[in-house]
C-alpha cells in the first residue's frame, strides 16, 4: 500500500493488496484496471461472458493517473473542433471497421468535440434525479444503449518529435460519458469508463508524421452507468477536451507538492516529490542519468522565497499562507531534464483538531454552494468563461466554498479556485442512489467485483488534484448508503494523502470519515448537533467519535422556486457552535437546456419535454442561478445572510455595531460609508471609521449627527422641507455599507459586500 514515505507509488499498483470484502474476507485487487473483470474485449471467447461496455471493471490500457498541470514547454497539440460522427440505436449495430485507417465517413456527420451528441441534433437528452433510465440488472445495460463513433483526422506539426530518442507521446482524454473504447491508426489502445475523470493512452509508436486518425466508439449506457446517478441530464459524448501530450526522455511522469503551514512561526515548508523518464506518465523509474552517469534529479525554483531545491528535499522559510480569503499564491518552476513545468504553490496545512477543522490553525467557516457542471446550451461542456463567470459570481456574493458535486470538476475550474480563493470539497465521481429504490440491494459498494472500480474513480481524482491548496477535503461521493467499497476508497486515500481530511454523508456511523455531514438537517437538529447533544448511535465506540467530529451541512437551503429559506437562522447556528462549520446550498444554477419553441421564443427544458418515459420534471432546476447565470432573489438574500462583516445598530441612538466575521483577514480592505435617507432618498452621507478589527471582533461607532431639514430647504423625497422631528417628516433611516477599498482579482473598488438599514425614527 502507498504510503507517506513513498508518495508517488501509483494508484494502480495494487497487486497482493487486499481490502475487505463484503463478508470482512479480503477480496484481492487488480493491479491494473480492467485485468480482473467480467470482459477484455467486446465478448471474451470460450466463455459466457458480459460485453466489455457491462464489464464492472474501470477498462484496460490506460496509463495510471497522474498530477494535471496547465503550462509545460513540452509540445500538447489539442484534437477538439469538427469530429465525424455516426450515431447508432444500439451497442452491437456497427462492427468495428469504422477504426481502420482508408474507412470512408464522408457520409457521416459533422460533430462539435467537446460536446454532447444529443445537444447537437443527435437523439435526446434525459433527467432523472435518483432513479436509473433503464431496468436495474448491474452491471447489465439494455440492449438499446445509443452509441456514437467518432472520427478524427489530424496531422502533426512537421517538428513533432518521433522516433528513436524523442520520448513517447501521450494520448488523454478529460472526461467521456459513460464507456469509450480507442483507436488510433487502426489499432486498439483500449477501453475506459469514469466519465468524468481523466484516462491517457500511450501512443508514441503509433504516431505517423503525415495524416492520422484517431477513433472513438462511445456508449450511452455501460457498467459505469450504475455509479454516476447523480441528479442531472445523462448527457452522453466527449464533452471534455482531447490532446496529445509529447513525453521528452526526461520529463516530468508525475509529481506531489508538499506545502504546508506552520501558523505559530510564520513559515512554510516545500518538497516537491517528481518522477521523470518521459516513457509515458507514470512510466519512469526515476532521476534520468547526466554524462557523467550521475543522476540528475528534477529541481523546484521558487523565485519569490529564493528556493532552488532538488526534488525530494525540502526547505521551510518565512511565507505568506494561502486560504480562500487571501489565495496567496508563489510563482515556482519545476525543472527536469526534459520539461519545465510552471507551477503556482500555495502554502497551507488542514487538520481536524479538538474536534474542529482548521485551516492554518483557525477555525474555518464554509459559505458554500454545491456546483455541478452545467452550460444552457453546451451541458457539461464547459467553456473556461463560463468557469471563471461562475466563480466570480461566488466571490461577489459572499460565497467561499465549494463542494464539486458529485464528480470533479474540469481540471481548470481547480486552477480558478486556487488563484481566486475558494474552499473545495473535491467529490470522488461515485452515486449509486438508484439502489434505494431495491432496498439497496446488489449496490456496488456492498460488493467485492465493483471495488477495482471503486478504487479507479477515487485514484484517479485523488492524482489528477492533489497539487491545488483549494482542494481542503476529499469526499467518496454521494448518496451510495454503507460498504465495505467505501472503506476501501477511505483506505487508500488516507494512505496516500494523509494531509487532507475525508468527507462522505451517506453513513451516519462516519465511521470512514473524518466530518459529520448531513443533508437538510433542520435548525434544531443542527443545534443539538452543535452542542454535541444529537441522537445518540447504536455503537457507543462509533458514537463517542463521532461526537468528536466537526459538523458540516453538505447540502441545506434547497434553492428551488422561492428557496431558499430560513438562512440567517442557520448562520446564526454556524457562528454560534464551533462545532457547526456552515454548509452548502443545493445548488448553484438551473440545468434548464435552452430551446425555442415553434414561434421562436426561448426557453429553458427540464426533465420531460424531450420525451423521456422516465424522468423528475422541473427537479433538474432548483439553483441560486437561472441557466444562464442571471442571479436569482435566493442568491441576494444568501449573500446578504452569509456576510463576512455584520453590521448592527441602533439608529436612533446613533450607534453602529461592526463584528467582523471572516475567518482570518482584518477589515483593512474594505472601506465604510453612511448614507442618511427620507423615504429612500440619500440626504447626506459620509466615510464611518471603523477601528482595525480581528476575526471575531467587535466595535461599536457613533454615527454623525443626522441632518435636519429646515421648512423650505434640504434633502429630497416626502421628507424634504420638513423637519425631521415634525410628524410626517417621512421614512427616515441609515444605510451603513462595507465595500471593497480597492480592486481586487474578482471585484472592482467599490463593491458591496456588507449593509445594513438602520431606522433612523
Amino acid at each position: 500500500m502507498s504510503t507517506p514515505q513513498d508518495p508517488l507509488r501509483n494508484a494502480h499498483d495494487l497487486t497482493a493488496r487486499e481490502v475487505p470484502g463484503a463478508s470482512g474476507a479480503p477480496a484481492a485487487v487488480p493491479s491494473r484496471p480492467g485485468e480482473s473483470g467480467d470482459a477484455q474485449g467486446p465478448c471474451s471467447p470460450g466463455r459466457p461472458s458480459l460485453p466489455y461496455y457491462e464489464d464492472r471493471a474501470p477498462g484496460r490500457g490506460t496509463l495510471p493517473p497522474r498530477a494535471w498541470y496547465a503550462a509545460s514547454d513540452a509540445r500538447r497539440l489539442g484534437l477538439g473542433g469538427e469530429w465525424r460522427f455516426r450515431l447508432s440505436p444500439t451497442a452491437g449495430a456497427e462492427d468495428d471497421s469504422f477504426a481502420r485507417p482508408g474507412h470512408d465517413a464522408s457520409g457521416w456527420d459533422r460533430l462539435s468535440v467537446p460536446g454532447h451528441w444529443v445537444l447537437q441534433g443527435h437523439g435526446a437528452p434525459a433527467y432523472t434525479n435518483t432513479r436509473y433510465p433503464f431496468p436495474v440488472d448491474p452491471p447489465r445495460v439494455p440492449y438499446e444503449n445509443p452509441t456514437g463513433d467518432h472520427l478524427r483526422h489530424f496531422g502533426l506539426p512537421e517538428d513533432w518529435p518521433l522516433g528513436a530518442g524523442s520520448g513517447d507521446t501521450v494520448l488523454r482524454f478529460d472526461g467521456v460519458e459513460s464507456c469509450a473504447r480507442v483507436w488510433l491508426n487502426g489499432t486498439e489502445l483500449g477501453v475506459f469508463q469514469g466519465s468524468r475523470l481523466p484516462h491517457e493512452f500511450a501512443v508514441g509508436a503509433l504516431l505517423r508524421p503525415g495524416g492520422n486518425v484517431l477513433a472513438v466508439r462511445v456508449h450511452q449506457w455501460s457498467a459505469g452507468s450504475y455509479l454516476e446517478d447523480q441528479d442531472q441530464w445523462w448527457l452522453p459524448g466527449i464533452f471534455r477536451d482531447v490532446t496529445l501530450l509529447h513525453r521528452p526522455p526526461g520529463a516530468v511522469d508525475d509529481f506531489t507538492v508538499h506545502a504546508s503551514y506552520d501558523h505559530r512561526a510564520g513559515t512554510g515548508t516545500l518538497r516537491v516529490d517528481c518522477r521523470t523518464g518521459g516513457s509515458g506518465a507514470g512510466g519512469g523509474d526515476g532521476p534520468i542519468s547526466g554524462p557523467d552517469g550521475g543522476a540528475v534529479p528534477a529541481r523546484i525554483t521558487v523565485p519569490g522565497l529564493g528556493l532552488d531545491l532538488a526534488a525530494g528535499e525540502s526547505a521551510t522559510v518565512p511565507v505568506e499562507p494561502w486560504t480562500a480569503e487571501t489565495p496567496r499564491l508563489y510563482e515556482a518552476e519545476l525543472a527536469a531534464p526534459g520539461e519545465r513545468i510552471a507551477l503556482r504553490v500555495g502554502f497551507r496545512t488542514v487538520a481536524v483538531e479538538d474536534g474542529v477543522l482548521k485551516v492554518n490553525g483557525r477555525r474555518i467557516l464554509f459559505r458554500g454552494v454545491n456546483r455541478h457542471e452545467f452550460h444552457p446550451e453546451t451541458g457539461r461542456a464547459v467553456d473556461a468563461d463560463t468557469m471563471r463567470r461562475d466563480l466570480l459570481l461566488m466571490k461577489r456574493h459572499n460565497i467561499n466554498a465549494v463542494r464539486t458535486s458529485h464528480y470533479p470538476p474540469h481540471p481548470a475550474f481547480l486552477d480558478l479556485c486556487d488563484e481566486l480563493g475558494l474552499w473545495v470539497v473535491d467529490e470522488c465521481d461515485l452515486e449509486t442512489h438508484g439502489f434505494a429504490d431495491t432496498g439497496w440491494r446488489n449496490n456496488p459498494v456492498r460488493d467485492e467485483r465493483w471495488f477495482p472500480a471503486l478504487l479507479d474513480r477515487a485514484a484517479r481524482m485523488v492524482e489528477r488534484d492533489k497539487n491545488h491548496p483549494s482542494v481542503i477535503i476529499w469526499s467518496l461521493g454521494n448518496e451510495c448508503d454503507t460498504g465495505p467499497g467505501l472503506t476501501a476508497m477511505a483506505g487508500w486515500i488516507r494512505a496516500r494523502d494523509p494531509g487532507r481530511p475525508l468527507h462522505y454523508e451517506g453513513d451516519p456511523s462516519c465511521a470512514d470519515t473524518d466530518v459529520y455531514s448531513r443533508m437538510y438537517a433542520p435548525h434544531a437538529e443542527v443545534e443539538l448537533i452543535g452542542r454535541r447533544a444529537e441522537e445518540p448511535l447504536s455503537d457507543p465506540e462509533l458514537d463517542a467519535r463521532r461526537r468528536e467530529l466537526p459538523f458540516v451541512l453538505c447540502e441545506y437551503a434547497h434553492a428551488m422556486g422561492n428557496g431558499p429559506g430560513g438562512l440567517t437562522e442557520y448562520q446564526r447556528l454556524f457562528e454560534r457552535y464551533e462545532r457547526c462549520q456552515g454548509g452548502f446550498v443545493w445548488e448553484w444554477t438551473d440545468h434548464g437546456i435552452a430551446r425555442r419553441a415553434a414561434d421562436g421564443t426561448p426557453y429553458f427544458a427540464y426533465g420531460g419535454d424531450f420525451g423521456e418515459e422516465v424522468h423528475d420534471g422541473n427537479f433538474v432546476c432548483d439553483g441560486l442561478l437561472f441557466p444562464d447565470r442571471t442571479p436569482s432573489p435566493g442568491l441576494a438574500e444568501y449573500k446578504k445572510a452569509v456576510e463576512p462583516v455584520r453590521i448592527e445598530g441602533d439608529g436612533e441612538a446613533g450607534t453602529v455595531r461592526v463584528t467582523n466575521t471572516h475567518d482570518f483577514s482584518g477589515l483593512s480592505h474594505l472601506a465604510f460609508t453612511w448614507s442618511y435617507e427620507a423615504d429612500g432618498a440619500p440626504v447626506a452621507d459620509g466615510g464611518l471609521p471603523v477601528p482595525p478589527l480581528a476575526p471575531g471582533e467587535s466595535a461599536e461607532v457613533k454615527l454623525p449627527e443626522p441632518p435636519r431639514f429646515p421648512a423650505g430647504g434640504g434633502g429630497s423625497g416626502a421628507g424634504a422641507g420638513r423637519d425631521r422631528d415634525r410628524p410626517g417628516a417621512g421614512e427616515l433611516q441609515w444605510t451603513v455599507r462595507a465595500v471593497l477599498a480597492a480592486d481586487t482579482a474578482w471585484a472592482p473598488k467599490g463593491h458591496l459586500v456588507a449593509w445594513a438599514q438602520l431606522p433612523a425614527g
